[in-house]
Formats: structure tokens, C-alpha cells, sequence
């Protein structure tokens, strides 16, 4: 169980990390899960707010899936530590389209992204995507949901991608996926 009353947020990077180009990551100590994007969009580095196109159904599934009491929107991203819930990316570097990023991208990224989850220690991290943690994992069999081994001593899930350019998931489907890790997370509790 993590206790949420210790939970202060980090939006400066860690050592020898990178910033998300100027959107903050959300992050404490101890998280249930922290959300991993594969990186941010231009939408939302424009906007100064993670997920903040409004084709993206993040906020939407994160509410509809039991994480948050109510839907919040992109410029209350900061109310998810009450939840004990985080949010980072896999690579900082924004792009118009995640296909523009390259496996190579996400392997040159993962030694940051380990300290980082090894540092605030959360029961689970929930890769929104398969790109990267493929990749990070150098297995090409990725199935959605939880993943077999874990990754900088965490849980990792491997989740749809919330973003409206993903149609291979409607947001019920998404919705019964995100579910699922809450269920786990409530078990652990």
C-alpha cells in the first residue's frame, strides 16, 4: 500500500534526466502506477499540459477506468498524485506523431527512464503503448496488459494508447483494458 500523504511532486527532472520540453512530469515517490506515454505530443507541449489534444481520451479512460473520482482535465494533470498516480514519457523529446520516433530512440531513452522508476520506487508502471517497452525489452511479442517480468524492480503493464489516433481501441475497449490494471491495484491494496 502506498500512503498518499507523502506524496510531494517532482516536475524537475532527476539527475542526469532530461526535462519533457517544458511539460511537467507528474511524479512522487511510492505512486500506485505511473503512466508511461511514449512521448509528448506538439498539442501538449504547446499547451503546457500532458494529454491535452481533445481527440486524447486519457483523462476519459483514467476516470471511466476507477483511477479518478471525476474526469480531469489536462490543466488539473497535478490532481493525480492524490490518486497516487503518475505520469512521464518515454522519450522527452515532443513530435507530431509517435510514428516519427525510431527503436532506437526508445533503447537510447531507457537508461533514464530506469533510474527514474528505480528512484521513486511505484508498485506498477504502465507503459501507453507497445512501442516502447518493446523495445526497452527487445521482445517483439508484447500482448497488452501484464507483462511477465518487471522492469527497474516494478510491475509493468503494457496498455492501449489513449490517443484519438489509435482506432484500433474504441473507449470502451480501452476503458476494460485500463480497468483491469485498477483491479490489480485494488488487490494489492
Amino acid at each position: 500500500m502506498h500512503d498518499d500523504t507523502s506524496l510531494e511532486p517532482t516536475n524537475a527532472p532527476l539527475e542526469g534526466a532530461s526535462s519533457t520540453s517544458g511539460l511537467a512530469e507528474i511524479l512522487a515517490p511510492r505512486l500506485s502506477v505511473i503512466f508511461c506515454g511514449l512521448n509528448p505530443a506538439l498539442t501538449a507541449q504547446r499547451d503546457g499540459h500532458n494529454f491535452s489534444n481533445r481527440s486524447n481520451r486519457f483523462w476519459q479512460v483514467l476516470y471511466l477506468a476507477g483511477f479518478t473520482p471525476r474526469l480531469l482535465r489536462a490543466e488539473e494533470e497535478l490532481e493525480m498524485l492524490q490518486y497516487s498516480l503518475g505520469l512521464t514519457s518515454a522519450i522527452a523529446r515532443p513530435t507530431k506523431s509517435a510514428s516519427e520516433l525510431k527503436r532506437s530512440d526508445y533503447i537510447a531513452a531507457a537508461p533514464v527512464l530506469e533510474e527514474k522508476i528505480r528512484k521513486l520506487a511505484p508498485g506498477n508502471l504502465a507503459f501507453l503503448g507497445k512501442a516502447a517497452y518493446a523495445a526497452i525489452s527487445l521482445r517483439a511479442d508484447i500482448e497488452w496488459g501484464k507483462q511477465p517480468e518487471g522492469f527497474a524492480g516494478t510491475s509493468i503493464w503494457v496498455l492501449p494508447n489513449p490517443s484519438g489516433l489509435n482506432r484500433a481501441f474504441d473507449l470502451a475497449k480501452l476503458t476494460e483494458c485500463y480497468r483491469e490494471l485498477k483491479l490489480a491495484i485494488d488487490r494489492q491494496r
